[in-house]
């Protein structure tokens, strides 16, 4: 994540309008600081305001089409699940200093991810896509008035219509106590610098992937086994130096390798997804993903994948998902 220092958020709630009154109002990012990200183009929110006690209505806008989030050999022209998955990702970082107050140079550590959507409502239009996000803020806690921890629930709509549901928890972490819980892995530009190549990468339709760049998983011994593959020359997965492999990469993890599984089976989407993050993922040990199927309430019903994430014998994360077409 980004490390600014300053003082708490004076970002205003809503855009301001420019003219008199029934003008158009301009459409902008909030910005990208409060979404801890480098590049502008990577700012999918537009805006935010409270509407009642730590309740919240956030905006953005999906592009038609983008460099990473997108679905290999969809012929029906759909969104990409994972560009959801960011947009909430950007809203923690943007509600907690925009609205709680937390200073930049605090960091944000992910739990838990929960989500479902509706895939018939992800297909690409002639427009971007218009997406609010409704926002409850819960189990709050706080030391000296900012918050550590706190959950969010997440109804989402698109051009007024709901079609996903969400639910996130995340830590808040002061500088001092990050620094004491990283030790010298805390180091983000030394981290990051000193991160090795990634090992070659399993072929693209192995993977459900056009571009061999963001494929993140290498080959390993084993059935259902793969070698999780951190480039830190990738523009969107790292667009700026970080101390651990990011919780959105481990993400894309899960959608590999679930297509890997059955790599003759079509290109297959997460339409939702539970994940726990326990560790933070290091550069400097290999990390071993592991995925099996899990069975099928019905002979119709789309196929489910659990994936875990070993490094040096632990389990650092664990997800399971379930894919279909969209």
């Amino acid at each position: 994540m980004l490390t600014h220092k300053g003082e708490r958020s004076t970002l205003p709630h809503r855009q301001d309008r420019l003219g008199h009154e029934g003008e158009r109002r301009l459409t902008t990012t909030v910005p990208r600081e409060y979404v801890h990200r480098a590049a502008l183009s990577e700012v999918f929110l537009t805006g935010w305001e409270a509407v009642g006690d730590d309740t919240f209505k956030v905006t953005a806008q999906w592009p038609r089409c983008h460099g990473f989030y997108e679905l290999y050999e969809s012929g029906q022209g759909s969104y990409d699940p994972l560009m959801l998955c960011e947009t909430f990702r950007q809203t923690f970082p943007l509600l907690s200093h925009a609205a709680y107050g937390v200073p930049f140079g605090h960091q944000l550590t992910w739990h838990h991810l929960q989500y479902s959507l509706d895939p018939r409502a992800m297909a690409l239009a002639a427009a971007p896509a218009e997406i609010e996000l409704r926002v409850r803020c819960f189990d709050i806690r706080r030391r000296r008035e900012l918050p550590t921890a706190m959950s969010m629930s997440v109804d989402v709509l698109r051009d007024g219509e709901p079609f996903a549901t969400a639910a996130t928890r995340f830590g808040v972490l002061a500088p001092a106590v990050y620094q004491r819980l990283r030790g010298p892995r805390g180091d983000a530009r030394r981290v990051f610098a000193a991160a090795p190549p990634p090992p070659p990468p399993v072929t693209r339709a192995g993977a459900g992937r056009g571009r061999r760049q963001d494929i993140v998983l290498a080959h390993a011994p084993g059935p259902g086994r793969w070698r999780l593959r951190a480039d830190t020359t990738h523009p969107v997965l790292f667009d700026h130096a970080v101390d651990h492999v990011p919780g959105m990469l481990l993400l894309e993890a899960v959608r590999q390798a679930g297509h890997a599984l059955r790599p003759g089976d079509g290109s297959r989407a997460p339409v939702s997804m539970e994940a726990v993050f326990h560790h933070y993922v290091e550069f400097d040990s290999p990390c071993w993903i592991e995925a099996s199927e899990v069975p099928a309430d019905t002979a119709d019903a789309p196929r489910g994948v659990r994936v875990d994430a070993m490094q040096e014998g632990r389990l650092m994360f664990r997800a399971t998902s379930t894919l279909t077409d969209l």
